[in-house]
Protein backbone atom coordinates (compact mmCIF):
# COMPACT_ATOMS: atom_id res chain seq x y z
CA UNK A 1 0.00 0.00 0.00
CA UNK A 2 1.48 3.35 -0.99
CA UNK A 3 2.22 5.97 1.57
CA UNK A 4 1.07 9.49 1.35
CA UNK A 5 3.56 12.00 0.15
CA UNK A 6 3.66 13.95 3.41
CA UNK A 7 4.94 11.13 5.45
CA UNK A 8 8.05 12.13 7.35
CA UNK A 9 9.39 8.61 7.81
CA UNK A 10 10.52 8.12 4.15
CA UNK A 11 13.74 9.61 2.82
CA UNK A 12 13.56 12.40 0.25
CA UNK A 13 14.46 11.63 -3.45
CA UNK A 14 14.94 14.13 -6.24
CA UNK A 15 12.19 14.10 -8.76
CA UNK A 16 13.17 12.90 -12.21
CA UNK A 17 12.42 15.29 -14.97
CA UNK A 18 12.11 13.87 -18.58
CA UNK A 19 14.29 15.63 -21.19
CA UNK A 20 13.02 15.64 -24.76
CA UNK A 21 15.20 13.65 -27.39
CA UNK A 22 17.02 15.57 -30.12
CA UNK A 23 15.36 15.19 -33.48
CA UNK A 24 18.52 15.11 -35.53
CA UNK A 25 20.66 12.89 -33.39
CA UNK A 26 22.05 9.83 -35.22
CA UNK A 27 22.41 6.60 -33.41
CA UNK A 28 25.84 5.04 -33.61
CA UNK A 29 24.38 1.66 -34.31
CA UNK A 30 23.32 2.74 -37.78
CA UNK A 31 26.83 3.72 -38.85
CA UNK A 32 27.89 0.15 -39.63
CA UNK A 33 25.12 -0.66 -42.16
CA UNK A 34 25.52 2.77 -43.67
CA UNK A 35 29.20 2.22 -44.25
CA UNK A 36 28.45 -1.22 -45.69
CA UNK A 37 25.96 0.26 -48.11
CA UNK A 38 28.42 2.90 -49.22
CA UNK A 39 31.14 0.32 -49.76
CA UNK A 40 28.77 -1.94 -51.66
CA UNK A 41 27.64 0.90 -53.84
CA UNK A 42 31.20 1.91 -54.54
CA UNK A 43 32.11 -1.67 -55.46
CA UNK A 44 29.05 -1.95 -57.68
CA UNK A 45 29.90 1.26 -59.49
CA UNK A 46 33.51 0.18 -59.82
CA UNK A 47 32.43 -3.22 -61.20
CA UNK A 48 30.16 -1.53 -63.69
CA UNK A 49 32.87 0.88 -64.73
CA UNK A 50 35.52 -1.85 -65.05
CA UNK A 51 33.29 -4.49 -66.60
CA UNK A 52 34.59 -5.71 -69.97
CA UNK A 53 32.62 -6.61 -73.06
CA UNK A 54 30.53 -9.78 -73.36
CA UNK A 55 30.95 -11.77 -76.57
CA UNK A 56 29.59 -14.95 -78.10
CA UNK A 57 31.65 -17.53 -79.99
CA UNK A 58 30.04 -20.37 -81.91
CA UNK A 59 31.77 -23.71 -82.46
CA UNK A 60 30.82 -26.92 -84.17
CA UNK A 61 31.26 -28.85 -80.92
CA UNK A 62 31.54 -28.00 -77.26
CA UNK A 63 34.51 -30.29 -76.65
CA UNK A 64 36.85 -28.69 -74.13
CA UNK A 65 34.40 -25.89 -73.17
CA UNK A 66 33.11 -25.60 -69.58
CA UNK A 67 31.20 -22.64 -68.07
CA UNK A 68 33.11 -20.80 -65.35
CA UNK A 69 36.37 -22.71 -66.00
CA UNK A 70 37.40 -22.34 -69.64
CA UNK A 71 39.67 -19.31 -69.98
CA UNK A 72 40.25 -17.04 -72.97
CA UNK A 73 43.92 -16.29 -73.49
CA UNK A 74 45.90 -13.96 -75.69
CA UNK A 75 49.65 -14.62 -75.82
CA UNK A 76 49.11 -16.98 -72.85
CA UNK A 77 47.59 -14.19 -70.69
CA UNK A 78 44.06 -14.60 -69.27
CA UNK A 79 41.74 -11.94 -70.68
CA UNK A 80 38.36 -13.56 -70.08
CA UNK A 81 36.33 -16.58 -69.04
CA UNK A 82 33.48 -18.54 -70.55
CA UNK A 83 30.25 -17.93 -68.55
CA UNK A 84 27.86 -20.24 -70.37
CA UNK A 85 27.80 -22.90 -73.07
CA UNK A 86 24.47 -23.57 -74.81
CA UNK A 87 23.20 -25.02 -78.05
CA UNK A 88 22.33 -22.70 -80.90
CA UNK A 89 18.62 -22.35 -81.73
CA UNK A 90 19.05 -24.58 -84.82
CA UNK A 91 20.93 -27.21 -82.75
CA UNK A 92 23.75 -27.26 -85.32
CA UNK A 93 26.38 -25.39 -83.35
CA UNK A 94 27.42 -24.58 -79.79
CA UNK A 95 27.40 -20.98 -78.57
CA UNK A 96 29.82 -20.01 -75.81
CA UNK A 97 29.23 -16.73 -73.98
CA UNK A 98 32.34 -15.15 -72.46
CA UNK A 99 33.15 -12.08 -70.43
CA UNK A 100 36.40 -10.33 -71.27
CA UNK A 101 38.40 -7.78 -69.39
CA UNK A 102 37.96 -4.12 -70.23
CA UNK A 103 41.45 -4.01 -71.73
CA UNK A 104 40.35 -6.48 -74.41
CA UNK A 105 37.68 -4.16 -75.85
CA UNK A 106 39.96 -2.75 -78.52
CA UNK A 107 40.91 -6.30 -79.61
CA UNK A 108 37.39 -7.24 -80.68
CA UNK A 109 37.42 -6.27 -84.35
CA UNK A 110 35.84 -7.83 -87.39
CA UNK A 111 38.69 -10.23 -88.26
CA UNK A 112 39.67 -11.29 -84.73
CA UNK A 113 39.95 -15.07 -84.53
CA UNK A 114 39.12 -17.54 -81.75
CA UNK A 115 39.80 -21.28 -81.54
CA UNK A 116 39.86 -24.00 -78.90
CA UNK A 117 43.37 -25.03 -77.87
CA UNK A 118 43.48 -28.77 -77.30
CA UNK A 119 46.04 -31.50 -78.12
CA UNK A 120 46.32 -31.78 -81.93
CA UNK A 121 48.50 -33.55 -84.47
CA UNK A 122 48.27 -31.86 -87.85
CA UNK A 123 50.63 -31.22 -90.73
CA UNK A 124 53.43 -33.06 -88.98
CA UNK A 125 53.26 -30.76 -85.92
CA UNK A 126 51.99 -31.45 -82.39
CA UNK A 127 50.30 -28.60 -80.49
CA UNK A 128 48.34 -28.10 -77.28
CA UNK A 129 50.25 -30.71 -75.27
CA UNK A 130 50.14 -28.45 -72.18
CA UNK A 131 46.36 -28.66 -72.08
CA UNK A 132 46.59 -32.32 -71.07
CA UNK A 133 47.17 -31.10 -67.48
CA UNK A 134 45.71 -27.58 -67.40
CA UNK A 135 42.66 -28.24 -69.55
CA UNK A 136 41.54 -26.71 -72.84
CA UNK A 137 41.23 -22.96 -73.33
CA UNK A 138 40.20 -20.57 -76.10
CA UNK A 139 43.03 -18.93 -77.98
CA UNK A 140 42.69 -15.49 -79.53
CA UNK A 141 44.43 -13.62 -82.34
CA UNK A 142 43.87 -9.88 -82.93
CA UNK A 143 42.71 -8.78 -86.37
CA UNK A 144 43.85 -5.79 -88.36
CA UNK A 145 40.50 -4.17 -89.20
CA UNK A 146 38.85 -1.35 -87.24
CA UNK A 147 35.19 -2.36 -87.26
CA UNK A 148 34.07 -3.65 -83.83
CA UNK A 149 32.34 -6.97 -83.39
CA UNK A 150 30.82 -8.99 -80.54
CA UNK A 151 29.65 -12.22 -82.19
CA UNK A 152 32.33 -14.51 -83.65
CA UNK A 153 32.57 -17.89 -85.38
CA UNK A 154 35.35 -19.93 -83.87
CA UNK A 155 37.96 -21.70 -86.00
CA UNK A 156 37.97 -25.48 -85.95
CA UNK A 157 41.69 -25.56 -86.77
CA UNK A 158 44.19 -23.20 -85.09
CA UNK A 159 45.75 -20.67 -87.49
CA UNK A 160 49.22 -21.59 -88.68
CA UNK A 161 50.66 -18.16 -87.97
CA UNK A 162 49.56 -15.22 -85.88
CA UNK A 163 48.66 -11.85 -87.30
CA UNK A 164 51.50 -9.38 -87.47
CA UNK A 165 54.12 -11.98 -88.46
CA UNK A 166 56.28 -10.47 -91.23
CA UNK A 167 55.79 -12.11 -94.58
CA UNK A 168 53.30 -12.43 -97.42
CA UNK A 169 50.48 -14.77 -98.30
CA UNK A 170 50.00 -16.22 -101.81
CA UNK A 171 47.31 -18.24 -103.59
CA UNK A 172 48.06 -21.45 -105.49
CA UNK A 173 45.80 -23.19 -108.01
CA UNK A 174 46.16 -26.97 -108.33
CA UNK A 175 44.26 -29.87 -109.88
CA UNK A 176 44.30 -31.83 -106.62
CA UNK A 177 45.48 -31.48 -103.03
CA UNK A 178 47.82 -34.44 -103.05
CA UNK A 179 49.28 -35.20 -99.61
CA UNK A 180 49.28 -31.57 -98.47
CA UNK A 181 47.62 -30.36 -95.28
CA UNK A 182 47.42 -27.20 -93.22
CA UNK A 183 50.90 -26.66 -91.81
CA UNK A 184 52.72 -28.50 -94.61
CA UNK A 185 56.11 -26.82 -95.16
CA UNK A 186 57.08 -24.61 -98.08
CA UNK A 187 60.70 -24.89 -99.27
CA UNK A 188 63.01 -22.60 -101.18
CA UNK A 189 66.23 -24.29 -102.29
CA UNK A 190 65.57 -27.06 -99.69
CA UNK A 191 65.24 -24.47 -96.88
CA UNK A 192 61.86 -24.25 -95.12
CA UNK A 193 60.57 -20.70 -95.52
CA UNK A 194 56.82 -20.99 -95.00
CA UNK A 195 53.81 -23.22 -94.64
CA UNK A 196 50.38 -23.99 -96.03
CA UNK A 197 47.75 -21.96 -94.15
CA UNK A 198 44.47 -23.10 -95.72
CA UNK A 199 42.91 -24.87 -98.70
CA UNK A 200 39.48 -25.21 -100.24
CA UNK A 201 37.77 -26.81 -103.20
CA UNK A 202 36.97 -24.46 -106.07
CA UNK A 203 33.34 -23.51 -106.55
CA UNK A 204 33.10 -25.37 -109.86
CA UNK A 205 34.91 -28.43 -108.48
CA UNK A 206 37.61 -28.26 -111.14
CA UNK A 207 40.51 -27.81 -108.77
CA UNK A 208 41.81 -26.77 -105.36
CA UNK A 209 42.94 -23.36 -104.11
CA UNK A 210 45.67 -23.28 -101.47
CA UNK A 211 46.88 -20.40 -99.34
CA UNK A 212 50.56 -20.37 -98.40
CA UNK A 213 52.46 -17.97 -96.19
CA UNK A 214 56.12 -17.23 -96.89
CA UNK A 215 57.98 -15.71 -93.97
CA UNK A 216 60.13 -12.62 -94.31
CA UNK A 217 62.78 -12.11 -95.58
CA UNK A 218 62.26 -15.10 -97.89
CA UNK A 219 59.06 -13.66 -99.34
CA UNK A 220 61.13 -11.32 -101.49
CA UNK A 221 62.22 -14.32 -103.59
CA UNK A 222 58.66 -14.87 -104.78
CA UNK A 223 58.66 -13.02 -108.10
CA UNK A 224 56.03 -12.58 -110.77
CA UNK A 225 57.29 -15.59 -112.74
CA UNK A 226 58.08 -17.87 -109.78
CA UNK A 227 57.14 -21.54 -110.22
CA UNK A 228 55.56 -23.61 -107.42
CA UNK A 229 55.43 -27.40 -107.42
CA UNK A 230 54.48 -30.26 -105.09
CA UNK A 231 57.47 -31.65 -103.23
CA UNK A 232 55.47 -34.29 -101.38
CA UNK A 233 57.03 -37.69 -100.84
CA UNK A 234 59.50 -39.02 -103.40
CA UNK A 235 59.22 -37.88 -106.99
CA UNK A 236 59.98 -40.92 -109.15
CA UNK A 237 59.67 -40.47 -112.90
CA UNK A 238 60.21 -42.92 -115.73
CA UNK A 239 60.71 -41.14 -119.02
CA UNK A 240 62.94 -41.20 -122.06
CA UNK A 241 65.82 -40.05 -119.89
CA UNK A 242 65.56 -43.09 -117.61
CA UNK A 243 64.65 -43.30 -113.92
CA UNK A 244 64.76 -40.03 -111.96
CA UNK A 245 64.46 -39.70 -108.16
CA UNK A 246 63.99 -36.38 -106.38
CA UNK A 247 62.84 -35.14 -102.94
CA UNK A 248 63.13 -32.00 -100.84
CA UNK A 249 63.64 -33.42 -97.34
CA UNK A 250 62.74 -36.28 -95.03
CA UNK A 251 59.86 -34.19 -93.63
CA UNK A 252 58.36 -33.71 -97.09
CA UNK A 253 58.53 -37.48 -97.63
CA UNK A 254 56.45 -38.07 -94.50
CA UNK A 255 53.95 -35.17 -94.49
CA UNK A 256 54.27 -33.56 -97.91
CA UNK A 257 55.29 -30.04 -98.83
CA UNK A 258 55.70 -27.41 -101.52
CA UNK A 259 58.70 -25.83 -103.15
CA UNK A 260 59.23 -22.79 -105.34
CA UNK A 261 61.97 -21.29 -107.46
CA UNK A 262 62.37 -18.56 -110.03
CA UNK A 263 62.00 -19.27 -113.73
CA UNK A 264 65.18 -20.50 -115.45
CA UNK A 265 65.44 -17.40 -117.65
CA UNK A 266 64.18 -14.92 -115.03
CA UNK A 267 65.88 -11.52 -115.24
CA UNK A 268 64.95 -8.45 -113.12
CA UNK A 269 61.39 -9.56 -112.41
CA UNK A 270 59.50 -7.57 -109.76
CA UNK A 271 58.40 -9.15 -106.49
CA UNK A 272 54.92 -10.62 -106.43
CA UNK A 273 52.18 -8.69 -104.65
CA UNK A 274 50.50 -10.22 -101.57
CA UNK A 275 47.84 -12.83 -102.42
CA UNK A 276 49.11 -13.17 -105.97
CA UNK A 277 47.82 -16.28 -107.76
CA UNK A 278 50.26 -18.92 -109.06
CA UNK A 279 49.83 -22.31 -110.69
CA UNK A 280 50.89 -25.32 -108.62
CA UNK A 281 52.59 -27.99 -110.76
CA UNK A 282 52.85 -31.67 -109.92
CA UNK A 283 56.62 -31.98 -110.38
CA UNK A 284 59.65 -29.76 -110.55
CA UNK A 285 60.38 -30.83 -114.13
CA UNK A 286 56.92 -29.73 -115.22
CA UNK A 287 57.19 -26.45 -113.31
CA UNK A 288 60.58 -25.52 -114.72
CA UNK A 289 59.66 -26.20 -118.33
CA UNK A 290 60.26 -23.36 -120.71
CA UNK A 291 57.11 -21.35 -121.38
CA UNK A 292 57.15 -20.42 -125.04
CA UNK A 293 55.29 -17.46 -126.45
CA UNK A 294 54.49 -19.15 -129.78
CA UNK A 295 52.73 -22.52 -129.68
CA UNK A 296 51.49 -24.32 -132.81
CA UNK A 297 49.31 -27.41 -132.64
CA UNK A 298 49.82 -30.28 -135.09
CA UNK A 299 48.69 -33.89 -135.45
CA UNK A 300 51.00 -36.81 -136.22
CA UNK A 301 48.96 -39.75 -137.52
CA UNK A 302 50.70 -43.07 -136.79
CA UNK A 303 49.58 -46.47 -138.08
CA UNK A 304 51.72 -48.40 -135.64
CA UNK A 305 51.49 -49.13 -131.94
CA UNK A 306 52.15 -46.16 -129.65
CA UNK A 307 52.58 -48.26 -126.54
CA UNK A 308 55.11 -46.41 -124.34
CA UNK A 309 54.15 -42.96 -125.63
CA UNK A 310 52.55 -40.78 -122.94
CA UNK A 311 51.09 -37.30 -122.73
CA UNK A 312 53.98 -34.94 -122.06
CA UNK A 313 56.51 -37.02 -123.99
CA UNK A 314 59.00 -34.82 -125.85
CA UNK A 315 59.01 -34.00 -129.54
CA UNK A 316 62.68 -34.04 -130.44
CA UNK A 317 64.63 -32.59 -133.34
CA UNK A 318 68.18 -33.96 -133.38
CA UNK A 319 68.46 -33.80 -129.59
CA UNK A 320 66.58 -30.53 -129.08
CA UNK A 321 63.11 -30.65 -127.53
CA UNK A 322 60.87 -28.62 -129.82
CA UNK A 323 57.48 -29.72 -128.52
CA UNK A 324 55.52 -32.16 -126.39
CA UNK A 325 52.66 -34.61 -126.75
CA UNK A 326 49.31 -33.08 -125.82
CA UNK A 327 46.84 -35.91 -126.50
CA UNK A 328 46.67 -39.44 -127.92
CA UNK A 329 43.51 -40.58 -129.72
CA UNK A 330 42.26 -43.17 -132.20
CA UNK A 331 40.76 -42.70 -135.67
CA UNK A 332 38.84 -45.06 -137.94
CA UNK A 333 38.92 -44.68 -141.71
CA UNK A 334 35.64 -46.11 -143.10
CA UNK A 335 36.99 -46.06 -146.67
CA UNK A 336 40.20 -48.01 -146.01
CA UNK A 337 38.63 -49.81 -143.03
CA UNK A 338 41.65 -49.34 -140.83
CA UNK A 339 42.54 -47.68 -137.55
CA UNK A 340 45.24 -45.10 -136.95
CA UNK A 341 46.54 -43.24 -133.90
CA UNK A 342 46.46 -39.44 -134.26
CA UNK A 343 48.79 -37.81 -131.72
CA UNK A 344 48.25 -34.13 -130.99
CA UNK A 345 51.39 -32.17 -130.14
CA UNK A 346 52.27 -28.67 -129.03
CA UNK A 347 55.03 -27.44 -131.33
CA UNK A 348 57.31 -24.55 -130.31
CA UNK A 349 58.67 -23.04 -133.53
CA UNK A 350 60.93 -20.60 -131.68
CA UNK A 351 63.04 -23.54 -130.51
CA UNK A 352 63.07 -25.09 -133.96
CA UNK A 353 64.50 -22.12 -135.84
CA UNK A 354 65.84 -19.24 -133.82
CA UNK A 355 68.09 -18.32 -136.78
CA UNK A 356 66.84 -19.96 -139.91
CA UNK A 357 68.81 -17.77 -142.28
CA UNK A 358 72.59 -17.72 -142.04
CA UNK A 359 74.01 -14.44 -140.82
CA UNK A 360 70.63 -12.86 -140.10
CA UNK A 361 70.03 -11.86 -136.47
CA UNK A 362 66.64 -11.84 -134.87
CA UNK A 363 65.45 -14.61 -137.16
CA UNK A 364 62.73 -15.95 -134.86
CA UNK A 365 59.81 -17.54 -136.59
CA UNK A 366 57.04 -15.14 -137.33
CA UNK A 367 54.75 -14.17 -140.10
CA UNK A 368 53.73 -17.01 -142.41
CA UNK A 369 54.72 -20.09 -140.40
CA UNK A 370 52.37 -22.14 -142.57
CA UNK A 371 54.55 -21.61 -145.63
CA UNK A 372 57.62 -22.52 -143.59
CA UNK A 373 56.05 -25.78 -142.40
CA UNK A 374 54.98 -26.66 -145.94
CA UNK A 375 58.49 -26.04 -147.23
CA UNK A 376 60.05 -28.24 -144.54
CA UNK A 377 57.64 -31.09 -145.24
CA UNK A 378 58.31 -30.90 -148.97
CA UNK A 379 62.02 -31.25 -148.18
CA UNK A 380 61.47 -34.47 -146.24
CA UNK A 381 60.51 -33.39 -142.74
CA UNK A 382 58.68 -36.29 -141.09
CA UNK A 383 57.72 -37.48 -137.61
CA UNK A 384 58.81 -40.89 -136.34
CA UNK A 385 58.32 -42.89 -133.15
CA UNK A 386 61.57 -43.83 -131.42
CA UNK A 387 62.54 -45.59 -128.22
CA UNK A 388 63.92 -43.21 -125.63
CA UNK A 389 64.96 -45.79 -123.03
CA UNK A 390 65.38 -49.54 -123.29
CA UNK A 391 64.99 -49.73 -119.51
CA UNK A 392 61.57 -48.08 -119.32
CA UNK A 393 60.31 -48.69 -122.85
CA UNK A 394 59.25 -45.07 -123.13
CA UNK A 395 58.77 -43.63 -126.61
CA UNK A 396 59.21 -40.12 -127.94
CA UNK A 397 58.51 -38.46 -131.28
CA UNK A 398 61.51 -37.56 -133.40
CA UNK A 399 61.15 -34.91 -136.09
CA UNK A 400 63.84 -35.14 -138.75
CA UNK A 401 64.48 -35.04 -142.48
CA UNK A 402 64.07 -38.27 -144.47
CA UNK A 403 65.18 -37.58 -148.07
CA UNK A 404 64.06 -41.02 -149.28
CA UNK A 405 60.60 -40.76 -147.76
CA UNK A 406 57.63 -40.76 -150.14
CA UNK A 407 56.48 -37.36 -151.26
CA UNK A 408 53.86 -35.82 -148.98
CA UNK A 409 52.40 -32.47 -148.03
CA UNK A 410 50.69 -30.89 -145.06
CA UNK A 411 46.98 -31.55 -144.64
CA UNK A 412 45.72 -28.09 -143.80
CA UNK A 413 42.08 -29.16 -144.07
CA UNK A 414 42.22 -30.75 -140.63
CA UNK A 415 42.29 -28.80 -137.41
CA UNK A 416 44.90 -29.06 -136.06
CA UNK A 417 46.79 -29.55 -139.35
CA UNK A 418 48.26 -32.97 -139.96
CA UNK A 419 51.98 -33.55 -140.57
CA UNK A 420 53.14 -36.73 -142.39
CA UNK A 421 54.93 -39.51 -140.56
CA UNK A 422 57.22 -42.44 -141.36
CA UNK A 423 57.30 -45.82 -139.61
CA UNK A 424 59.65 -46.15 -136.69
CA UNK A 425 62.79 -48.29 -136.75
CA UNK A 426 61.10 -51.10 -134.87
CA UNK A 427 58.07 -50.92 -137.13
CA UNK A 428 60.31 -51.06 -140.20
CA UNK A 429 62.01 -54.13 -138.78
CA UNK A 430 58.64 -55.70 -138.12
CA UNK A 431 57.52 -54.92 -141.67
CA UNK A 432 60.71 -56.48 -143.05
CA UNK A 433 60.24 -59.58 -140.93
CA UNK A 434 56.61 -59.76 -142.03
CA UNK A 435 57.63 -59.51 -145.70
CA UNK A 436 60.29 -62.17 -145.20
CA UNK A 437 57.77 -64.48 -143.57
CA UNK A 438 55.35 -63.84 -146.44
CA UNK A 439 58.04 -64.85 -148.93
CA UNK A 440 58.92 -67.91 -146.90
CA UNK A 441 55.27 -68.87 -146.88
CA UNK A 442 55.31 -68.91 -150.69
CA UNK A 443 58.06 -71.58 -150.77
CA UNK A 444 56.48 -75.10 -151.32
CA UNK A 445 58.14 -76.70 -148.32
CA UNK A 446 55.68 -79.60 -148.46
CA UNK A 447 56.55 -80.50 -152.07
CA UNK A 448 60.25 -80.09 -151.36
CA UNK A 449 59.83 -82.38 -148.39
CA UNK A 450 58.13 -85.03 -150.53
CA UNK A 451 60.88 -84.83 -153.17
CA UNK A 452 63.55 -85.00 -150.51
CA UNK A 453 61.83 -87.99 -148.93
CA UNK A 454 61.79 -89.79 -152.35
CA UNK A 455 65.47 -88.99 -152.88
CA UNK A 456 66.31 -90.37 -149.47
CA UNK A 457 64.39 -93.56 -150.27
CA UNK A 458 66.32 -93.96 -153.53
CA UNK A 459 69.62 -93.40 -151.73
CA UNK A 460 68.62 -95.95 -149.13
CA UNK A 461 67.94 -98.54 -151.86
CA UNK A 462 71.28 -97.74 -153.52
CA UNK A 463 73.12 -98.24 -150.24
CA UNK A 464 71.43 -101.57 -149.74
CA UNK A 465 72.48 -102.63 -153.29
CA UNK A 466 76.06 -101.57 -152.61
CA UNK A 467 76.05 -103.48 -149.37
CA UNK A 468 74.80 -106.72 -150.93
CA UNK A 469 76.48 -106.71 -154.37
CA UNK A 470 79.40 -104.31 -154.53
CA UNK A 471 80.66 -104.59 -151.00
CA UNK A 472 81.94 -108.25 -151.23
CA UNK A 473 83.90 -107.55 -154.43
CA UNK A 474 85.27 -104.36 -153.01
CA UNK A 475 86.31 -106.29 -149.92
CA UNK A 476 88.32 -108.80 -152.08
CA UNK A 477 89.92 -105.96 -154.04
CA UNK A 478 91.00 -104.28 -150.86
CA UNK A 479 92.45 -107.51 -149.58
CA UNK A 480 94.55 -107.94 -152.80
CA UNK A 481 95.71 -104.36 -152.62
CA UNK A 482 96.82 -104.84 -149.07
CA UNK A 483 98.88 -107.90 -150.17
CA UNK A 484 100.54 -105.87 -152.94
CA UNK A 485 101.40 -103.09 -150.55
CA UNK A 486 102.97 -105.54 -148.13
CA UNK A 487 105.16 -106.96 -150.92
CA UNK A 488 106.23 -103.49 -151.98
CA UNK A 489 107.08 -102.65 -148.40
CA UNK A 490 109.28 -105.71 -148.11
CA UNK A 491 110.95 -104.91 -151.39
CA UNK A 492 111.76 -101.32 -150.42
CA UNK A 493 113.30 -102.11 -147.08
CA UNK A 494 116.98 -100.91 -146.65
CA UNK A 495 118.35 -104.42 -146.20
CA UNK A 496 116.64 -105.85 -149.26
CA UNK A 497 118.58 -106.83 -152.41
CA UNK A 498 116.77 -104.33 -154.57
CA UNK A 499 117.62 -101.54 -152.17
CA UNK A 500 121.35 -102.53 -152.17
CA UNK A 501 121.44 -102.78 -155.97
CA UNK A 502 119.77 -99.45 -156.24
CA UNK A 503 122.44 -97.95 -153.98
CA UNK A 504 125.31 -99.32 -156.12
CA UNK A 505 123.63 -98.11 -159.25
CA UNK A 506 123.33 -94.64 -157.80
CA UNK A 507 127.03 -94.67 -156.92
CA UNK A 508 127.97 -95.62 -160.46
CA UNK A 509 125.77 -92.87 -161.79
CA UNK A 510 127.56 -90.44 -159.48
CA UNK A 511 130.99 -91.50 -160.77
CA UNK A 512 129.79 -91.27 -164.37
CA UNK A 513 128.50 -87.77 -163.73
CA UNK A 514 131.88 -86.79 -162.25
CA UNK A 515 133.72 -88.09 -165.33
CA UNK A 516 131.40 -86.17 -167.63
CA UNK A 517 131.98 -83.06 -165.55
CA UNK A 518 135.80 -83.45 -165.84
CA UNK A 519 135.49 -83.98 -169.62
CA UNK A 520 133.38 -80.88 -169.97
CA UNK A 521 135.86 -78.79 -168.04
CA UNK A 522 138.77 -80.11 -170.17
CA UNK A 523 136.98 -79.39 -173.46
CA UNK A 524 136.20 -75.94 -172.19
CA UNK A 525 139.91 -75.36 -171.69
CA UNK A 526 141.05 -77.29 -174.83
CA UNK A 527 138.33 -77.18 -177.47
CA UNK A 528 140.84 -78.21 -180.14
CA UNK A 529 141.02 -81.63 -178.56
CA UNK A 530 137.80 -82.50 -180.43
CA UNK A 531 139.82 -82.32 -183.69
CA UNK A 532 143.37 -83.16 -182.74
CA UNK A 533 142.64 -85.37 -179.85
CA UNK A 534 144.34 -85.34 -176.54
CA UNK A 535 148.13 -84.89 -176.85
CA UNK A 536 150.36 -87.52 -175.46
CA UNK A 537 151.82 -86.80 -172.10
CA UNK A 538 155.51 -85.98 -172.19
CA UNK A 539 157.79 -88.26 -170.37
CA UNK A 540 160.10 -86.70 -167.88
Amino acid sequence: MARPPDSHDDPEFPEAVAKPRSRFRVQLVWLVPLIAVLIGGWLAVKAILEKGPTITISFVTGEGLEAGKTKIKFKNVDIGVVTSVVLAPDHKRVVATAELSKDATSMLVDDTRFWVVRPRISGGTVSGIGTLLSGSYIGMDIGTQTKERRAFVGLEVPPVFASGVPGREFMLKAENLGSLDVGSPVYYRRLQVGQVTAFELDADGSGVTLQVFVNAPYDKYVKGDTRFWQASGIDVSLDTGGVKLNTESLVSILIGGLAFQGAPDSVDVAEAAPRSVFALYDTRAEAMKRHDRIVDDYVFNFKESVRGLTVGAPVDFRGIVVGEVAAINTRYDPVKREFSIPVEVHFYPERFTSRYESGEKGGRVGGDRRALAQMLVENGLRAQLRTGSLLTGQLYIAVDFFPNAPKASMNWDRQPPEMPTVPGGLQSLQDSVTALIARLNKIPFEGIGKDLRGTLNTADKLLKTLDTSVAPEARDTLRAARTALDAADRTLKPDSAIAQSTTETLRELSRTAAAFRALAEYLERHPEALIRGKPAEEKP
